[in-house]
């Protein structure tokens, strides 16, 4: 099942859309060493309620945050912590949800700390460049396989391996919404794209293994073999030609 949305309900997103992409760009200067990812997520959500929205993800199945804050090995879900302060050379996937009069967006980038190894730099381009290449394939006649099938590709040619114990989703008035949108698969399978559809489209690449663990926290899932990995996503609405990119 899908569920297109109509006029109204697609622009209250965008203005949800329109915050997240704020806060990438609020945040841009402000990681650096020495910075945790409490006072990192404590910026965040005190710009999020001045424009008069809410954090998506605080209270969501009793998550603790307002955001993710997942550095070096932590695939998704880290949990921010004083106790996690920022040093040079590491790389942090930040993930930000917003709800906006009764709507939600989502969207995630994974930033460099400092100057980052040519290891860590490559994998940032290709996860960015997976999630670029893999929206254009968010058009009406395609099927969702088609965005996984993208991401799956473009990690392979890499030397790098997809993630697939989390996936993309469909979002509007709930977070979470049909259809799964997996960074693996055959072209042409799965739930037909139409006009109106809105999708968090989110590539998921290590380093590595692709196989992952959750420590005690219950949240925060770091690789197996300890290596980096990077997440990128964003928000968008499936057209008939040509996506729109709302984060």
């Amino acid at each position: 099942m899908t569920i297109l949305k109509s006029k109204n309900e697609l622009n209250r997103i965008r203005e949800a859309g329109d915050i997240v992409s704020e806060v990438f760009a609020l945040i841009l200067d402000d990681i650096k060493p020495g910075m945790s990812t409490l006072e990192l997520d404590e910026e965040i959500e005190e710009f999020i309620l001045s424009k008069g929205a809410e954090p998506a993800f605080k209270g969501y199945k009793g998550y603790p945050a307002t955001i993710c804050a997942s550095i070096n090995e932590v695939v998704v879900h880290g949990v921010p912590s004083k106790d996690k302060v920022l040093s040079e050379g590491d790389i942090i996937g930040v993930d930000v949800g917003v709800k906006k009069r009764g709507f939600y967006a989502d969207a995630a980038r994974t930033f460099a700390v400092g100057k980052i190894s040519r290891e860590a730099e490559d994998l940032v381009d290709v996860t960015r460049k997976a999630l670029s290449e893999a929206t254009k394939e968010a058009v009406e006649g395609n099927r969702v396989s088609d965005i996984s099938n993208v991401v799956q590709r473009i990690a392979r040619e890499a030397g790098y391996q997809e993630v697939r114990a989390f996936v993309g989703h469909g979002i509007g008035e709930n977070l979470h919404e049909p259809p799964e949108v997996p960074n693996w698969g055959e072209k042409g399978k799965g739930p037909l794209l139409k006009e109106g559809l809105v999708l968090a489209v989110e590539p998921m690449i290590n380093a590595g293994t692709r196989e992952i663990k959750i420590l005690s926290d219950g949240w925060t899932a770091v690789t197996a073999d300890k290596k980096l990995s990077a997440h990128f996503e964003n928000t968008i609405i499936v057209g008939k030609k040509k996506a729109e990119i709302i984060t």
